[in-house]
């Protein structure tokens, strides 16, 4: 079969190989599959602006229907600042929606230039991917998007009496936005862990030895990457994620098992100079010499 341009499209190896050139020829059409995916997303979210920024304004009015409910004297109204920024609104609300939408495609488009690597046996592991991490994405935008209301009431109640809380539209969404791509990005990070120990990179013991060090670390990320900084975000965010981690460690060391690999196996827990255990089968009748007697 011939490319476009008299190129020969080449015969993948029995084993998935190729040379470095197709690797990045290969990277370069999944990059081009997904950047399409997320624009057809992109302008079909763009028909349905109105209902999408209702659904982001959402979270605003609770939040500060909340303390008012509770006798807090507050006002507190979003503005738009700028004569582009309704456009530019417009723009970002669309590709945020495309990205979350065509999440099933891209996040695909990232299993499939994995898979070649791996063993036949592992590339049975591509229909959960694929039905697992799309659903993830999705669960961790729900999670971020429930949140929402109560990191916005905190964030507000800090208002002093007697002044009024003009919000940018442009710098809540921006907020909004960027809290629910986190979200839904952290839910993806077990998975990707996953994935390196099918890759062979990371053991499941591995990720047992460093287990405290790594929820830590995931507490701290989610401290961090939450832009609400209350600490319910940053709960709401952390404990699903060490959840997530964990369930992706036990499914790992079950996967290393099931291909046979142990501590005995594990070459690096041996020292340089350590004596192996190799026996070579001798039959004490047979009287032939060795070809190192010979």
């Amino acid at each position: 079969m011939r490319l476009p341009g008299g190129r020969r499209k080449p015969t993948p190896a029995p084993d998935g190989s190729m040379p470095l050139r197709e690797h990045l020829r290969e990277l370069r059409n999944r990059l081009v599959k997904g950047v399409l995916a997320i624009l057809v997303g992109s302008i079909v979210a763009f028909f349905f602006y109105d209902q999408l920024f209702d659904l982001l304004k959402d979270p605003y009015t609770d939040g500060v229907d909340q303390l008012i409910d509770e006798g807090q004297d507050i006002n507190a109204e979003l503005t738009l600042t700028g004569v582009s920024d309704a456009f530019t609104l417009n723009l970002k609300v669309s590709l945020v929606a495309g990205i979350v939408v065509s999440s099933p495609v891209w996040l695909w488009q990232i299993w499939a230039f994995i898979m070649p690597g791996l063993h036949e046996n592992e590339r049975r592991w591509g229909m959960v991917f694929a039905a697992v991490a799309g659903p993830l994405f999705a669960i961790g935008i729900a999670t971020g998007y429930y949140v929402l209301p109560k990191g916005i009431e905190i964030l507000i109640g800090f208002t002093p009496t007697d002044v009024s809380n003009l919000t940018s539209v442009t710098g809540y969404l921006n907020f909004v936005l960027r809290m629910l791509l986190v979200f839904g990005v952290a839910f993806e990070i077990p998975l990707f862990v996953l994935l390196l120990n099918l890759a062979g990179v990371l053991k499941g013991r591995q990720l047992g030895e460093y287990r405290p060090w790594i929820i830590l670390g995931v507490f701290v990320f989610a401290a961090v990457a939450t832009p609400s900084t209350d600490p319910i975000s940053m709960l709401f965010l952390a404990i699903p994620m060490a959840m997530l981690f964990l369930i992706s460690e036990v499914l790992a060391r079950l996967i290393d098992r099931r291909r046979g690999v142990s501590l005995e196996g594990d070459y690096d827990t041996y020292d340089d100079d350590e004596r192996s255990d190799l026996e070579i089968p001798h039959d004490p009748d047979d009287d032939r010499p060795s070809r190192l007697d010979d």
